[in-house]
């Protein structure tokens, strides 16, 4: 693929993005950098992006495909869908859990996506969590266009 400066400065927006924004939100991220960008060229370069592995999309029941780098830490999205944080989280039993289950189906397991949608519990000790969060962020999920079932 060639990096024209365009894609640079939209490979730059996603790579710095705290969030898991949509192509639209990308956009008016990259058009502040470059106003010539069009939101045509921001949709082909995150479809070559995702068919180069450059990045994940993720569909969080908004309705809207979002996108975050594609790296080597592996995690898990609790998605709160009263406010739409998302946040990112690896457990180790999870995992650990996931593969004796494919093992058990006959299968090696290669690769999944986990996705859980709650509310938070009334006087729950947030310390019980920290061992588990990787990265939290603001609401970026419209929690009226969250469809948790």
């Amino acid at each position: 693929m060639r990096m024209t400066e365009q894609r640079r400065v939209i490979a730059r927006v996603l790579s710095s993005a705290e969030d898991h924004p949509d192509v639209e939100e990308l956009y008016r991220r990259a058009s502040s950098i470059d106003p010539h960008i069009s939101i045509a060229t921001v949709y082909r370069t995150v479809r070559l992006f995702e068919e180069a592995g450059v990045v994940e999309k993720h569909d969080f029941g908004d309705g809207r495909s979002r996108y975050e780098e594609a790296g080597d830490d592996h995690h898990d999205h609790l998605i709160d869908t009263k406010t739409g944080e998302v946040i990112e989280f690896f457990d180790a039993e999870i995992e650990k859990l996931k593969s004796e289950i494919a093992e058990r189906l006959g299968f090696e397991l290669i690769g999944h996506k986990l996705e859980l949608y709650g509310v938070p519990i009334d006087g729950a000790e947030p310390s019980k969590r920290e061992g588990l969060i990787f990265k939290r962020h603001a609401a970026r999920v419209a929690p009226e266009d969250v469809d948790a079932g």
